[in-house]
């Protein structure tokens, strides 16, 4: 099986509303009610500082392959004493175009000192952190991280979710021993069920 997907803390990849979903694509909660989501592009915790378009409904859109992957994985963490946190998974093109629209406009910079303090907004396009096209629009693509079902935290990879930079590199070397140590563990554990960074 290949699927593809993962941004740090990590995109893997393998419509939010009511109405009916296209041929093949599933609410991830009718597979698996206990993966936990915090959808960023919903709120205005992302890198523009407001609630991006095309995101209505506190929803996760999956094609049903990934839906089912990701239940495995998930049964593979709890074991573990994790469980996955989905920030994104679909992603409709109409958020794309915001993401677009919005690294056009050089003057705002808002969330630059949280999500991308040493790269020039100008540059987005030309490093690849921002496209015009989206593995999340297929279906899937997932950004994801873990939680520790004791601690009820986000495990620590050494970087915030949808960072810019260097720092966001799953092989990034300038991190702790135990970061370093989650970034593996969960990009071995997605590979080993059909992810693909």
């Amino acid at each position: 099986m290949k699927v593809t997907g993962f941004a740090l803390l990590f995109c893997f990849s393998f419509l939010a509303s009511s109405q009916n979903l296209p041929n093949g694509f599933v609410y991830l909660s009718s597979i698996d009610t206990s993966i936990k989501y915090d959808l960023r592009y919903l709120t205005d915790q992302n890198f523009i500082g407001f609630p991006i378009e095309g995101y209505q409904n506190n929803v996760l859109i999956v094609t049903e392959k990934t839906a089912l992957a990701l239940h495995k994985i998930q049964q593979a963490v709890l074991k573990e004493g994790f469980s996955l946190q989905i920030y994104d998974a679909y992603r409709p093109q109409q958020a794309v175009d915001h993401f677009v629209k919005w690294a056009t406009v050089l003057e705002d910079t808002l969330m630059k000192h949280q999500y991308y303090p040493k790269v020039p907004k100008s540059k987005l396009f030309q490093l690849g952190y921002i496209a015009s096209k989206s593995g999340h629009s297929r279906g899937s693509t997932v950004d994801l991280t873990l939680v520790n079902l004791t601690t009820k935290q986000v495990v620590d990879m050494g970087s915030p979710y949808d960072f810019f930079g260097e720092e966001s590199h799953p092989f990034y070397t300038k991190i702790s021993t135990e970061q370093r140590s989650n970034r593996l563990y969960l990009r071995k554990v997605m590979l080993e069920y059909g992810f693909r960074p």
